[in-house]
């Protein structure tokens, strides 16, 4: 073995102990790399008069830019990071260069700076002596690993909570994880008025009242529980408006709050003002078209004329073609363009649009039910294939039938057996689908009749009308 052979091992064996992007297994393909690095720029921005959240945004840029085969400017963002922390933190600041610093021995390796490696390493060793803590132990090093699998991918959020709680338990006042914790608890519980999300933005509030972006996520979450929590749901979005008028964060997500009560205008007014903060922000993209869809249904409900049903409909194409532009695996955004396209008769387009949609979401294992729903719609309403919409809405629903897109194909499937039963009372098809929604939803009776019986004594509908009933709840 050579002695540049042995080096190499020796340094390989000391950083794979490291507690930094490059051991947290943050694998390449579960990141969609330039909508993630859009967005630590966004992040970098608006934390310029926060450092702690800036050296984080330029930590996690710098792993961003080792992904992408940029060592070189990786390299600079985490020598800025660097700088960041020892400029501006002084209380704790050796364990907060932690990560850093494990990166920056990572990079100087993958560079063949090896001294330089060695020097960083040297480094860690003597902060692990003045803290003999494990590091995967020290708060700082959790709740920067709980941002960094909040920030890189959704297919990382259980692990993010799980830092992130482990990181409050050690450090309980600590604002930045208590907010991290919050923020993930947020995106993955649906929650109740008594749920753990709820609790921990209430928490997080607590230590940290000027969050304004905390305070409008705990008011969305409550119009969410309970219309009884109205009044705090408003007075919580009213109050963070006015803290934050023009924090982009903020505004966004009080946009969606406007949507949600039926304010579409408002939302639209207000994520057209977070856009113009933010232009290249998917998120922001989507919301808008999701609101011109919304107000395109409006209008057609209302038998509005056609220009400005059209209107709306290409404002929320151009909105979906801008997020999908940004975010090339936006998974929901590309499915919701692909049946836009559908309704403005663009057949071809859509069909090839929902292939690729097919494909990218069986590949990333992501939202294949919400793929399958629009998919349905698109057959049904625009292809005019009814058959092949039943199948998509038997397998949107089989794949979780309490879930909003498996509620949604249930009611669709109700409405087209009805259909084809009214017509045929022999149908075999509406009874089909029928035998399905009840067995997979179960018997909605009391007494212990069967499907078959069910429906032989269903003279007047009932049983159709039950089970509609049932399944848009």
């Amino acid at each position: 073995m050579s002695e540049m052979s042995s080096i190499q091992d020796s340094l390989q064996m000391k950083l794979d102990q490291l507690e930094c992007h490059f051991t947290w297994d943050i694998k390449k393909d579960d990141v969609d790399l330039p909508n993630l690095l859009s967005r630590l720029k966004e992040q970098d921005e608006l934390d310029l008069g926060r450092e702690e959240g800036a050296a984080r945004a330029q930590c996690s840029l710098g792993y961003v830019k080792f992904l992408l085969g940029l060592e070189d400017e990786a390299l600079e963002h985490l020598l800025r990071s660097e700088t960041l922390i020892k400029e501006n933190l002084s209380e704790n600041c050796e364990k907060t260069l932690i990560v850093t610093y494990g990166n920056l021995a990572w990079i100087n390796y993958h560079m063949k700076n090896y001294t330089k490696c060695e020097s960083y390493l040297m480094k860690l060793q003597k902060i692990t002596e003045t803290y003999p803590t494990e590091s995967s132990s020290i708060p700082e090093v959790l709740g920067e690993k709980g941002w960094a699998y909040l920030k890189f991918s959704r297919k990382y959020y259980a692990k993010a909570a799980e830092v992130f709680q482990k990181a409050v338990e050690l450090d309980p006042e600590n604002s930045e994880w208590n907010a991290g914790y919050a923020i993930t608890l947020y995106r993955t519980e649906d929650g109740t008025v008594d749920s753990p999300a709820i609790k921990q933005l209430r928490r997080a509030i607590e230590i940290n009242p000027d969050d304004d972006v905390l305070r409008v996520l705990l008011g969305l979450k409550l119009m969410l529980c309970s219309k009884m929590l109205k009044n705090e749901s408003e007075k919580l979005v009213e109050t963070a408006l006015n803290g934050s008028p023009e924090h982009p964060h903020v505004m966004r997500y009080v946009g969606i709050f406007f949507r949600d009560q039926g304010s579409v205008d408002s939302a639209i007014e207000m994520l057209n003002k977070a856009s113009e903060i933010s232009p290249n922000s998917c998120f922001i993209h989507h919301q808008l078209a999701m609101c011109y869809k919304t107000k395109k249904i409006n209008l057609t409900r209302e038998n509005r004329n056609k220009i400005e049903i059209d209107k709306a409909r290409d404002k929320s194409i151009y909105h979906l073609e801008m997020a999908t532009s940004q975010k090339a695996s936006f998974i929901i955004a590309m499915s919701e363009l692909a049946l836009q396209y559908g309704e403005k008769r663009y057949l071809q387009k859509a069909e090839e649009l929902f292939d690729l949609t097919f494909k990218t979401a069986t590949e990333k294992n992501e939202h294949l039910q919400v793929v399958h729903l629009n998919y349905a719609q698109f057959q049904q309403y625009c292809n005019r294939c009814e058959d092949s919409a039943i199948e998509h809405y038997k397998t949107c629903l089989t794949m979780g039938p309490n879930t909003k897109e498996g509620t949604r194909s249930a009611w669709k499937l109700v409405k087209i057996a009805k259909g084809r039963i009214k017509c045929d009372p022999n149908d075999w098809k509406g009874h089909e689908i029928l035998g399905l929604l009840y067995n997979i939803k179960g018997n909605i009776f009391n007494d212990s009749e069967g499907y078959a019986d069910t429906l032989a004594n269903d003279e007047n509908g009932e049983f159709l009308n039950n089970l509609g009933e049932l399944l848009s709840q």
